[in-house]
């Protein structure tokens, strides 16, 4: 677990120096070509189906694969990350989390009853927040990498295929330039949220204590990526058997007289 927490960090700091691209060189006397930044209204840059996954998981970090690519500016990876972060049924999760770790009475020292059930929320809820921002705004902002799920859809491959791309997100994932790279936002923003957790969390200070934090993190934002491929599909299916169970609309026959 020690070596997983030291390798997050040590990506998290390797990576702009080993993915950093040289600028080639401009011969003398010519003007190189303006640079357009992205607009923070621009569509394409952010157009989940639903700001939601099922109603409850925040959804505002997917994009389409099959729009073309455009970077996205520091300010905008922090607004998905606050996004993400205060939406209100992240709230939700976080009690659902918190009471699941009430019936496994982890970190014991927070007690059971309604004390330590809060103690438990208030600690999730930390994680959290801590998480989103670091995995999705701060960390992509200092290493110039790509905080979006890049969905590919139902015309983009198989179901194995897409379980598979949702899956290897959480290793892989796009820096500024659209090169894919190690996806150093998602273990390195792990392991500084699993870091600061020693603050908050007695029972869990140690090695294995914070690896084990760092392994749940990403092994949650796995899940939350297949979700988010599949959504879709699933809330489409769901219409369409809808629309079929409802009964056919009765037409009235025009009245003799």
């Amino acid at each position: 677990m020690l070596r997983l927490a030291q390798a997050a960090v040590l990506c998290l700091l390797c990576g702009p120096a080993v993915f950093a691209q040289d600028n080639p060189a401009q011969p003398q006397g010519s003007v190189p070509p303006p640079v357009q930044k992205p607009k923070d209204d621009d569509s394409s840059v952010q157009a989940p189906q639903d700001k939601r996954v099922f109603g409850v998981l925040p959804n505002y970090r997917t994009t389409e694969n099959g729009i073309p690519f455009k970077r996205i500016t520091a300010k905008q990876k922090l607004r998905i990350a606050l996004k993400d972060s205060f939406d209100w049924p992240s709230y939700i999760d976080g009690a659902l989390f918190a009471g699941l770790y009430q019936l496994e009475n982890s970190n014991p020292s927070f007690g059971q009853g309604t004390a330590g059930y809060f103690r438990r929320l208030g600690t999730s809820a930390g994680d959290q927040i801590i998480g989103n921002m670091m995995t999705e705004g701060i960390v992509p902002s200092l290493i110039h990498q790509d905080p979006r799920y890049f969905r590919l859809g139902s015309t983009e491959g198989t179901k194995k295929h897409r379980l598979l791309y949702a899956l290897e997100s959480i290793v892989v994932a796009r820096m500024d330039t659209g090169k894919k790279s190690f996806n150093f936002s998602e273990w390195g923003g792990n392991g500084i949220t699993a870091a600061i957790g020693n603050a908050y969390y007695p029972d869990g200070r140690s090695a294995s204590g914070t690896g084990q934090r760092l392994l749940i993190d990403c092994g949650t934002d796995a899940f939350s990526n297949v979700l988010k491929e599949f959504w879709p599909d699933v809330k489409h299916w769901y219409q369409n058997r809808k629309h079929k169970d409802e009964p056919a609309a009765t037409v009235a026959s025009p009245s003799s007289h």
